[in-house]
């Protein structure tokens, strides 16, 4: 199964998600702009209006959809618009790019039920969205934190 997540610089998303029982690879890239095949200066730039995000490929006998939504909610600041820590800009943004009916239903659901929560003061600002095509990065940005030794 897939999921798609962005939550920030992909490569503190990508570490954390890997490290995750059930997961079984990551990729980071770019999705939700409007260019083909976006580099990372151009997405960067804010030229694309893509977001920096990672597609989890997971096992779901392993861990479910919604626990991964909970890794995803515990581990950035979804009230925050456009920005997580000093990161700033479009292409940092919250969003959750679903892949069929059930994942909106169960992010939506799961969205609610961290809103009525009372955990953040700010309303959550998360995009829901449909996943349109998502760009791999460059080969350096995959694996980033494992390959400079932050992992």
């Amino acid at each position: 199964m897939k999921a798609t997540f962005g939550a920030g610089c992909f490569w503190h998303v990508e570490d954390l998600l890997n490290k995750t029982k059930g997961v079984k690879s990551t990729k980071v890239g770019y999705i939700g702009g409007k260019l083909p095949n976006p580099t990372y200066e151009e997405v960067c730039a804010d030229k694309t209006g893509h977001a920096e995000a990672v597609e989890v490929e997971y096992d779901p006998d392993e861990i479910s959809y919604k626990e991964l939504l909970d890794v995803f909610w515990n581990n950035h600041n979804p009230t925050t618009l456009n920005r997580q820590g000093p990161d700033v800009g479009n292409q940092y943004r919250s969003a959750i790019f679903i892949h069929d009916e059930e994942q909106k239903k169960i992010a939506e659901k799961s969205k609610q039920d961290l809103e009525k929560s009372g955990k953040f003061d700010d309303p959550i600002v998360t995009e829901i969205v449909p996943a349109p095509t998502f760009y791999k990065a460059e080969e350096y940005h995959q694996k980033y934190f494992k390959k400079h030794g932050f992992s």
